[in-house]
């Protein structure tokens, strides 16, 4: 037996209050999920902008090491990020988590995002 009476009980304990996904309220599910969504794909965005070369187009990339990382890098994070799209939370905690993130994080990642698509911010 690899666990003991204690890591047992603590598990029986938290499996009580944690809630399922069914048992979350409809309005805390489409908030959370709206805002974790909204906050992904700006921040998709910026990545998008600042990964793009800085002084060529993409098929000259080659020439610029620093542009070659940059890209490379920005596709495997954007890559990441597009993944965790499609990965919903699995518990109430996890939706008013994004819930809160949300509604501090949304506004800030779409200024940021309208910022550098703008032109404002040189990267």
């Amino acid at each position: 037996m690899t666990g003991t009476l204690m890591d047992w009980v603590d598990e029986t304990e938290r499996s009580k209050y944690k809630q399922t996904v069914a048992e979350i309220s409809p309005g805390l599910r489409i908030v959370g999920a709206a805002l974790r969504t909204i906050f992904i794909l700006a921040i998709l965005a910026i990545i998008v902008e600042v990964s793009l070369p800085q002084n060529e187009t993409i098929r000259t990339v080659y020439d610029t090491p620093g542009d070659l990382v940059r890209m490379a890098l920005g596709l495997g994070v954007g890559i990441w990020i597009a993944v965790q799209l499609f990965i919903m939370p699995k518990d109430a905690q996890a939706y008013r988590t994004w819930l809160y993130l949300g509604i501090v994080g949304v506004p800030f990642a779409l200024i940021c995002a309208a910022a550098l698509w703008r032109g404002y911010l040189k990267v």
